[in-house]
């Protein structure tokens, strides 16, 4: 028995050694791996990366991401975290299983030559097997935080612990989650600032400004099939099971592509979510309610100076919920910088205007006076 122990024992210790130690650490913002991408950008490296995260209910998950670094030379000593918007919430959505961040992140080609390195999570349940939080804050700023860590592993990309998070619609919710989780859940990182480009700020309002009833109807189906699976809400709320069942479709088999034409079966299944919700406030029946209130940034949680934007086409994220989450922000004595771009959409504002956004986060990382243009509007 004892030989037999003896032999079981050197097994297991042989085994452990052929895993990756990180593998073995399991500790939040660990790396698991890193598999480079092949068909990077001339001008950059890539790795599609694993690591360790804290979902909001303190349980330890591996998720999946990007980093995006410099070819020729080593990066400088300055990371910037991106967030994307909202693609969906089903595994096969995750930006880092195909090319989708090197066509997604704006301006990512001069993000790389002023020498940054772009860390880019997917968030939980996207690439992962477990259901993706959507809209759930903690969820997603615990997942930034913990692949900004990560990507310290490997020693290619490796450009410290200063970083700044810029995000753009969910993103920008994620990039805001980020800020207000910073300093209780990484503390051993540096924020120097927070770029959030139409966010849903408020999400109460958020689920009943948006002027375009469709996008409406499609964002619901997909965060409410997300809680209903995450949270336990009830689906019931949304009307019949046939409404439930369409709403469930939707969500879970389309991936958000703004270049290419949506199929007749999801327009009509849109059309049906939006008149079966047409009346509905979801934000007054609980516990919808609550979740929202929860996971609704707070604008007394900005930790650093932000630049928040919105666009004044922006028919998804209501534009003046975005102008009173920094009203509100200004009042509780934040630097902020607030921009309204006139012809700004929702899907395109953060590429059209980011140039103004890379100026503002290279000032942060320079340690100028962050501005503020709080009073002005």
């Amino acid at each position: 028995m004892r030989a037999c122990l003896t032999k079981i024992g050197l097994l297991l210790a042989a085994l452990f050694a052929l895993l990756p130690q990180a593998a073995l650490a399991q500790r939040a913002g660990e790396l698991i791996e890193a598999s480079p991408v092949a068909d990077a950008p001339a001008d950059m490296r890539a790795w599609r990366i694993r690591y360790w995260t804290t979902a909001d209910n303190n349980q330890l998950i591996a998720v999946t991401g990007m980093v995006i670094a410099p070819k020729n030379r080593a990066p400088s000593p300055q990371v910037l975290a991106w967030t994307h918007g909202l693609i969906g919430i089903a595994q096969r959505c995750a930006p880092s299983l195909g090319t989708t961040n090197f066509t997604m992140i704006p301006s990512l080609s001069e993000v790389i030559s002023q020498g940054y390195t772009v860390v880019a999570p997917d968030y939980p349940g996207l690439g992962s097997d477990m259901v993706h939080p959507v809209l759930v804050g903690t969820s997603e700023g615990r997942s930034v935080l913990d692949a900004v860590r990560a990507h310290r592993a490997i020693a290619e990309a490796d450009a410290g612990t200063r970083f700044a998070v810029w995000g753009e619609s969910q993103g920008g919710h994620a990039a805001l989650w980020t800020g207000q989780l910073w300093r209780d859940y990484a503390p051993d990182l540096q924020l120097v600032g927070i770029a959030a480009i139409v966010p849903p700020t408020d999400l109460p309002r958020n689920f009943q400004e948006g002027s375009d009833a469709r996008v409406r109807a499609l964002l619901t189906s997909y965060t409410a099939t997300a809680w209903s699976r995450y949270y336990g809400a009830p689906m019931s709320t949304f009307g019949s099971r046939q409404t439930q069942n369409v709403m469930t479709r939707l969500a879970d088999n389309n991936c958000v592509q703004f270049d290419a034409k949506p199929r007749l079966g999801t327009i009509i299944g849109i059309l049906a979510v939006q008149r079966a919700i047409r009346r509905l406030d979801l934000a007054s029946v609980e516990p919808w309610g609550q979740l929202m209130r929860q996971n609704s940034p707070s604008p007394a949680a900005i930790p650093v100076p932000a630049l928040i934007a919105t666009g004044l086409r922006d028919v998804i994220v209501a534009p003046a919920v975005v102008e009173d989450f920094a009203r509100a922000a200004c009042a509780q004595g934040k630097k902020i910088s607030y921009f309204s771009f006139e012809n700004g959409e929702h899907s395109t504002v953060a590429r059209t205007e980011a140039k103004t956004v890379l100026d503002w986060i290279g000032a942060r990382f320079a340690r100028y006076p962050a501005p503020s243009n709080c009073g002005e509007f």
